[in-house]
């Protein structure tokens, strides 16, 4: 095209279409992608919105990844979504696991799981509860009482309900305690005992004495009744005497 004034072709102006922003994906919004690059600690992740989003070799796998190697490689694509957005900085945080998937990091001390026993043990049993890491219930943590074997509690695939008691995020290691949910046994009945020959506690007199003092009163009255039987015995015996002092002194007067 010519500019009439100048008798000169006008310069051809190249239109750039404006990049795509961060504003348009929000949390929690499933995105897709191809794997950019990776480095030591996560993935960059093309998803078309201008810049790269980053995908923490945390957020690739509920259990622990010692490298983003490990999971993905460059030009891959992915499915992921939204974990948090830095709109100031332009930055995007992703995660490959779906929304509503725990780990072991989202565990607490005191919290209630439900999980399926995927192994027994003589000293516990294994469960299952969604984190990517199996649950230790020992087998002290299984009842009140006393548990000869885990097997004679629960069987495998069993469904069970536990508290947490100790997470090691390092080492992979969950503690649980079906004991610490599980309803107080009832206390045993204190055995009656025998009705007292006065009654009741209740009714009894303070003065009536006790079953000791009893005893201690039966054996005082022994002691007198021999006392009387042997004073009785003596007094027969000098009566005995006199008796024969006396026949035989008037033996002696009739002689005479």
């Amino acid at each position: 095209m010519s500019d009439a004034a100048t008798g000169k072709s006008a310069p051809t102006i190249k239109v750039i279409p404006p990049k795509k922003i961060v504003r348009k994906v929000a949390v929690g919004q499933e995105v897709h992608g191809r794997v950019r690059r990776l480095t030591d600690f996560g993935a960059f992740i093309d998803i078309g919105v201008g810049t790269d989003a980053l995908v923490h070799v945390s957020q690739m796998s509920q259990r622990r990844v010692n490298k983003p190697s490990d999971m993905l490689e460059v030009g891959q694509e992915v499915t992921a979504w939204i974990k948090s957005l830095d709109r100031e900085r332009n930055r995007i945080s992703l995660t490959l696991l779906p929304p509503g998937t725990r780990t072991i990091r989202d565990l607490q001390k005191g919290e209630v799981v439900k999980g399926k026993v995927t192994r027994i043990m003589n000293y516990g049993i294994f469960v299952d509860i969604g984190v990517g890491y199996e649950g230790m219930v020992h087998v002290k943590e299984m009842a009140h009482g006393y548990v000869k074997h885990p097997s004679d509690l629960v069987s495998e695939g069993q469904e069970v309900e536990a508290e947490v008691l100790k997470v090691n995020v390092r080492r992979g290691q969950i503690d649980l305690s079906m004991r610490a949910v599980a309803p107080e046994p009832e206390p045993e009945p204190e055995p009656k005992q025998a009705l007292d020959m006065y009654g009741d506690d209740e009714e009894k007199d303070e003065n009536v004495p006790t079953a000791l003092e009893l005893a201690f009163m039966k054996a005082q009255s022994g002691k007198k009744r021999g006392k009387k039987r042997r004073k009785k015995q003596w007094l027969d015996e000098e009566e005995e005497d006199l008796d024969d002092i006396i026949s035989r002194t008037l033996s002696l007067a009739e002689g005479d």
